[in-house]
């Protein structure tokens, strides 16, 4: 039997207390450690799965600014050099999403600025905007002549602008043949028993010369002769043209003032061949006038000239305004805006300008799928009819009801190339648009073209030959200007180039941002034509005769 009091002395010794509390710690140190150890190698091996779970999917590094390369380490992009960059997926997990549709989280459909609107049918009414002037009515002047040869002893009207009426006395003439003819008529009326004939045929060549019955039968009463004759108004107006002087001779039928009516004039504006098929006679329009700002005029087109103007491409478009009250005076700038009806495009569906990507031979909108969580977006190409300003009629590929993207759609559009979907750049999922001569648009060729991981031959020459927004070539010309009319005649010059899709003429630096197909035109050939409307190119001068017509304030040479 052991003894307590034994084991008790033993155990309050004061080195077997202190290595019983050395042993007690080590053992709870082997657990806390030993734990610690299991925990992590559990995080371990979860975070080796979980990169096992990422190697299944290996990650594609492309080119932000040539989409079309696909690689599969991270690198320099063999056309550019720029650093490549890992490729940005979509998927989302909603079943319902298309898988070529390009899809943007909300945050960045709002960073984007992405605006939708749903498309409708509607009957589209064009608005034509032209440039004109106002002209004297010419059916309303007349040239007062002298009915006889003599030399003008006074003149009553000494000033262009100067208002006449009908049977005032506009000038004098002394005339050695009207004295020998009342000379005849005082000698007719004495034998005028014997020849009575003789004596009406001299009142009539007096009547001829524009003398009244009252001014003969005075003569032949009172047997006097006057070398002088008053020349009298034959109608009401203002004097547009002072031909004569003072002490001029002048024959039978000079003409001594031109006078215009001005209480009906014309607004005559110039229209580009283009805009004439939606004018026709009967048109009402409104038109404006520089000069008397805030007030609005209106009329209908009684006229379209049928002849083109060879230098400025245009026509002459005719609209009747009575004026009453003289506010409108020849050679006044006029602006008119007409909306034209276009029956043949009735019920069918408008999209707004800001809608549509161009490429060239393709025109491009992005519609939101319907039904989804997350915006989705699907490219859809388009065939466009009339312009209507700042709207296009759709004549296919957009139906009623469908919700497309105006504004934003570049956006969209880029992270299409960049997820290497469908896009104006690629008709294709993958494969860029090939353009003039074999290359495509973004500057590689085809045999270079890399799609689906592979990298086109290093040393590829770059060529750009395609604009992303219009297709075809760009280019900038210097053209000389100065205002809005000319704006508008050089763009519309330029549009009027078969093959050219684009034409921006700036107001300030000169130059004309011109989009066209070089296998249709040339900037040579927009150059030519535009110098043939009056304005002169670096390349070509406008002759003298087509820049003399251009309106005052077109005038740019010095």
């Amino acid at each position: 039997m052991i003894d307590k009091n034994k084991i008790k002395e033993i155990t309050n010794h004061p080195y077997v207390r202190y290595g019983l509390i050395l042993l007690a710690g080590f053992f709870l140190g082997w657990l806390l450690f030993s734990g610690g150890n299991r925990k992590q190698s559990s995080q371990q091996t979860a975070s080796v799965e979980e990169a096992h779970d990422h190697e299944a999917e290996p990650t594609i590094w492309t080119c932000s600014m040539h989409p079309q390369i696909r690689m599969e380490e991270p690198g320099d992009c063999p056309i550019c050099g720029m650093d490549l960059i890992p490729l940005q997926t979509t998927g989302s997990g909603d079943a319902t999403i298309d898988p070529n549709a390009i899809q943007l989280s909300a945050e960045a459909a709002a960073l984007a600025n992405v605006q939708t609107t749903v498309v409708s049918r509607q009957n589209p009414v064009k608005k034509v905007q032209l440039y004109g002037t106002i002209q004297v009515d010419e059916r309303l002047s007349q040239s007062q002549t002298s009915h006889v040869s003599g030399r003008i002893e006074k003149l009553f009207i000494t000033f262009t602008g100067e208002s006449v009426r009908r049977g005032q006395p506009i000038a004098s003439i002394y005339s050695p043949e009207l004295l020998s003819a009342q000379q005849e008529l005082i000698e007719a009326v004495k034998m005028q028993d014997l020849q009575p004939a003789l004596l009406q045929a001299v009142r009539e060549k007096l009547r001829l010369w524009k003398l009244t019955d009252a001014q003969i039968a005075r003569i032949e009463q009172s047997g006097e002769v006057s070398p002088l004759i008053d020349v009298v108004a034959t109608t009401s107006g203002i004097v547009i043209s002072k031909n004569v002087n003072q002490g001029d001779y002048v024959n039978t039928g000079t003409v001594l003032f031109d006078v215009a009516n001005l209480s009906q004039v014309w607004a005559v504006f110039d229209a580009y061949e283009s805009d004439l098929p939606f004018l026709k006679v009967g048109d009402r329009l409104e038109y404006t006038l520089q000069s008397l700002p805030g007030k609005t005029f209106s009329g209908r087109i009684s006229f379209i000239n049928p002849i083109l103007d060879p230098s400025t491409r245009t026509a002459k478009v005719r609209v009747e305004t009575a004026n009453p009250r003289m506010e409108l005076k020849p050679e006044m700038y006029a602006n008119a805006l007409i909306d034209a009806p276009l029956k043949q495009y009735n019920n069918e569906v408008v999209i707004p300008k800001s809608a549509i990507l161009w490429t060239g031979k393709r025109s491009i909108v992005y519609v939101k799928q319907p039904d989804t969580e997350i915006p989705a977006f699907m490219l859809r190409e388009v065939e466009l009819g009339p312009s209507l300003g700042d709207a296009y009629v759709v004549l296919s590929g957009i139906n009623d009801g469908d919700e497309i993207v105006t504004n934003g759609a570049f956006t969209i559009d880029a992270s299409a190339q960049l997820a290497g979907k469908r896009s104006m750049m690629n008709d294709e999922a993958g494969r860029a648009v090939t353009g003039h001569e074999g290359h495509t648009m973004n500057g590689s060729s085809p045999a270079n073209s890399a799609s689906s991981g592979s990298a086109p031959t290093a040393g590829h020459e770059e060529h750009t030959l395609q604009s992303p927004a219009t297709g075809g070539e760009h280019v900038m010309l210097t053209v000389q200007g100065l205002c809005e009319m000319c704006k508008e005649r050089i763009e519309k010059t330029a549009k009027a180039v078969n093959g050219v899709h684009t034409a921006s003429w700036d107001l300030k630096t000169k130059q004309l941002h011109l989009g066209f197909d070089p296998a249709q035109t040339s900037a040579d050939a927009v150059a030519k034509a535009i110098a043939k409307a009056g304005h002169d190119t670096d390349q070509y001068k406008a002759d003298k005769a087509t820049y003399d017509a251009l309106p005052d304030c077109c005038k740019y040479r010095d």
